[in-house]
């Protein structure tokens, strides 16, 4: 597989998209200047406990507000206590944002503290050492070889998918690295006053792109903007020099990249509702509030066989692209999908077996729920980042 990551200018922003052999993969749509909270560490304050629900809200800078699950954090990292064991308002505590608001939601922010590099993240949350479910069993061991001298009772690492190609130099002086950003950070916290941000993640947020990404067959980093050329530059250097000999400059003013890679396009069709397929069939995606919906219609299908091999056919291929539209349109939470519905058990089998086993190919932790009585398929997606549609919307109501 052969992977470009492209990244231009689009209507006054940022324009990251991930193409795999020739088609966009993932879309990101950034302000140039916009510093995300995502991954930011403070000494937040407690203002008040909903019991009902087992959650705080805990305030960090300029007065944001965050929820906070009591039952997701069992050890909190407090730096100022207040007489009661149990958390109460006025209390101060070392929090990390784990996720940015989404629609309504305010951010989320955690006690189990993050750090992550390109091969590895430092976790407070678990002591122990995990490791990618994509990674083989020889390359687990020789990993976790590397890692043993910078093992600690008070963290723990896990290893990423990206550390299958990495050397023993480059990964163990990542581990390191981040080993010292925790002792930094720990040792910031006993001095500093309440709402202090203590580590503040990549400068902006497109460029954790090039963090973030899944970098196995990552062949090129290409952008045709000179004054972005050297932000990467200079970011690759300071963070990833071993990607270094993969960006390039791109000139052509009769081609720009953007023409290119027919990147508006992509972007159009990322944010259209109705997705047709190869077959004539088509997806009606529906992202709402609280879930998305994606509906599964036969359309201008014109199958010869029976009836049920042909809405088995429709289905397999519409798993196929509902994965694809998945990652591309970021979508995140509850998925829920209404398949066509058959009638053999067998069928169905067979559709979520091969559904589980595309799903599993996506870079975000994705999980295939269940089929429901009603045999609606129901998806969870680790919400991270803001879905595509929600961030080119927020950037146009700017």
């Amino acid at each position: 597989m052969d992977k470009k990551l492209i990244i231009v200018r689009y209507q006054g922003r940022i324009l990251t998209a991930l193409m795999e052999n020739g088609r966009v993969a993932e879309l990101h749509c950034d302000e140039e200047q916009r510093n995300s909270l995502l991954g930011n560490i403070y000494i937040g304050k407690v203002k008040n406990i909903v019991k009902n629900i087992r959650a705080a809200f805990i305030e960090i800078e300029n007065g944001i507000q965050c929820y906070y699950s009591l039952s997701d954090n069992k050890d909190p990292i407090y730096i100022k206590k207040g007489s009661s064991k149990d958390m109460q308002a006025g209390d101060e505590l070392l929090v990390q944002v784990c996720r940015e608001n989404l629609k309504s939601k305010p951010p989320a922010v955690s006690s189990n503290l993050n750090f992550t590099g390109n091969y590895l993240v430092l976790t407070t949350g678990n002591k122990s050492t995990g490791m990618s479910s994509k990674l083989t069993q020889e390359e687990k061991k020789r990993l976790k070889e590397y890692l043993a001298p910078y093992l600690d009772s008070r963290f723990g690492f896990i290893v990423r998918t990206n550390a299958r190609e990495v050397d023993q130099e480059t990964f163990v002086a990542e581990a390191r690295l981040l080993k010292e950003l925790y002792e930094t950070v720990m040792q910031k916290a006993k001095f500093r006053t309440c709402f202090s941000i203590l580590h503040r993640n990549n400068p902006t947020t497109w460029l954790s792109t090039l963090r973030d990404i899944y970098k196995e067959n990552l062949s090129q980093i290409l952008t045709d903007d000179e004054t972005l050329y050297e932000k990467i530059k200079e970011y690759l250097h300071q963070y990833q020099r071993e990607d270094e000999e993969k960006l390039n400059f791109y000139q052509d003013d009769l081609l720009p990249l953007m023409k290119l890679y027919s990147l508006e396009s992509a972007v159009e069709n990322a944010l259209k509702e109705r997705v047709w397929m190869k077959s004539g069939a088509y997806l009606v995606i529906q992202p709402t509030e609280a879930l998305t919906v994606i509906d599964v219609n036969t359309g201008k299908y014109d199958g010869h066989k029976k009836q049920q091999d042909t809405f088995l056919k429709i289905n397999l291929e519409a798993a196929r692209e509902i994965a694809v539209q998945i990652r591309l349109r970021n979508l995140s939470g509850i998925i829920v999908i209404d398949f066509i519905n058959m009638e053999s058990g067998e069928y169905r089998r067979q559709l979520m077996e091969e559904f589980d086993r595309i799903l599993k190919k996506d870079p975000v932790k994705t999980t295939l729920v269940d089929m429901t009585a009603l045999s609606l398929v129901e998806v969870t997606r680790k919400k991270v980042r803001r879905p595509f549609w929600e961030q080119i919307r927020s950037l146009k109501n700017l």
